[in-house]
């Protein structure tokens, strides 16, 4: 099971559900939420880069007494920047020019491109343990996340409640109140390229109608200026799922394309 964010803010929790959230505070992406001692926290920051697309700015892993800090270049543990491959009490960080990936023993492996998009997946014992924008991975969409009891909560809500507070921070929430416009104008394209024979081996192992609407979306908030961060990365995470899933899709970038 695999919880993932990747371009124009999108998430998608370990229950499958997926969802926008503009935040640029640092927030806990998914930590183990028992009480006293967790065993793993994962916590993220995003900022706008010099073409104002959305990145991941940093990642902070505790795994017990363990922490790393990672950013794109960069690799700090305890607080020492080190060389990779770098192995210590159960914690295997790679890192090139494409991927950085952390294998913990306990049972968690984090991918991130260096840019937008992460994926963690985590092993069936944390089931039902988890907190954070990558919801409690107790196998229902929905509940818990954005029903709890009666209360029900809207992503930006739910986002919200997921920050880290920091005595210094200066980043504003994002407005709850904002609606989510409708981008039906463009599901026929998005349905055209997630469609597309390169993703034939795709279709039936994921969920194709929530990256359509995840694409949507980003046409949406492109206002037009369609550069390739904003046609290409939602395409480029159902690859990714895909290739997780067990799929393989074919080579669907072109010199024209992405």
């Amino acid at each position: 099971y695999v919880c993932s964010t990747w371009g124009n803010h999108h998430f998608k929790t370990f229950d499958g559900d997926i969802y926008q959230f503009p935040g640029i505070c640092e927030y806990n992406f998914v930590s183990d939420c028992r009480e006293p001692y967790k065993e793993f926290s994962v916590h993220i920051q995003r900022a706008l880069n010099s073409n104002n697309h959305p990145e991941i700015q940093y990642i902070l892993i505790t795994i017990k007494d363990f922490t790393v800090y990672l950013r794109r270049k960069l690799v700090v543990v305890d607080g020492q920047i080190v060389k990779t491959p770098y192995y210590s009490s159960g914690v295997l960080i790679e890192n090139n020019d494409i991927y950085t990936k952390v294998y913990a023993k306990l049972g968690l492996i984090l991918i991130w491109n260096q840019e937008d998009a992460l994926m963690v997946e985590l092993d069936s014992k944390f089931n039902n343990l988890t907190c954070g924008l990558c919801g409690d991975y107790n196998g229902v969409p929905i509940y818990n996340e954005f029903i709890n009891g009666v209360a029900s909560y809207n992503s930006i809500t739910y986002g919200n409640l997921q920050k880290i507070s920091k005595p210094n921070a200066k980043c504003e929430d994002p407005d709850e109140t904002q609606a989510i416009p409708s981008c039906n104008g463009h599901r026929d394209e998005c349905e055209r390229l997630l469609t597309s024979s390169a993703f034939a081996d795709c279709r039936l192992r994921l969920n194709l109608e929530m990256y359509i609407q995840a694409c949507m979306q980003d046409k949406c908030a492109c206002n037009g200026n369609e550069d390739s961060f904003c046609l290409c990365s939602t395409i480029s995470e159902y690859s990714r799922q895909c290739s997780h899933a067990g799929g393989r899709p074919s080579e669907w970038r072109t010199q024209y394309f992405c």
